[in-house]
């Protein structure tokens, strides 16, 4: 049976799906949003939406996608344009933190991690190495390790640590505005020289 959209009419209602699924899942989060919500600015029927996307996490997963590679460049510039490890993990840090405040999406699934979850659990093979491609942290973790500039620890703990950085974010205001900025470089600092070796 020949598919009831043309490949311009699914063009379109692909790109308003993402429009508004970057929108909504922003403001409201994943499961506040509905299938009705995310249906609507494309003027699709709701079961019409499977023939897009396989859930609404798919079209989460397919959002994020869509930004990494502008993301990673980012992150690859800072990474990669000193030869000092440690200032280059700051660096890293520095620009990540800037990375989620600035992008409404990503800075939802920081502070939301049961999204960051959901969005997870639906990531086949095919996703996880698009995902993984796209990120240059590995990468400069497996170059620091290689070169011998990284403490003795395993990767997943590496991550934690990392991912306690990109947390205070979540508490600015706990912290005080005021000292927040200095508190976070601080801490960046002290992880950096935490994690490199000199």
């Amino acid at each position: 049976m020949p598919s009831p959209f043309s490949a311009e009419d699914r063009a379109r209602i692909t790109e308003r799906l993402l429009d508004a699924g970057r929108a909504l899942f922003a403001a409201q989060g994943l499961r506040k949003t509905s299938l009705d919500d995310l249906v609507a600015p494309a003027g699709i029927a709701k079961s019409s939406f499977y023939a897009f996307f396989d859930s609404k996490e798919a079209l989460y997963l397919e959002l994020m996608l869509r930004q990494a590679p502008e993301l990673h460049e980012q992150l690859a510039v800072v990474v990669n344009e000193t030869e000092n490890a440690r200032a280059a993990l700051a660096g890293f840090l520095r620009a990540t933190v800037r990375i989620l405040a600035e992008n409404p999406l990503y800075h939802r699934l920081i502070t939301h991690p049961e999204e960051m979850r959901a969005v997870a659990r639906r990531m086949g093979p095919e996703e996880m190495a698009r995902a993984e491609e796209v990120l240059p942290l590995p990468g400069f973790l497996a170059a620091a390790r290689a070169k011998g500039q990284l403490v003795d620890a395993d990767d997943d703990e590496l991550t934690g640590v990392l991912q306690a950085v990109l947390l205070l974010p979540m508490h600015r205001q706990d912290i005080g505005e005021h000292r927040y900025p200095a508190v976070l470089d601080r801490l960046i600092d002290i992880v950096a020289a935490g994690l490199i070796k000199e």
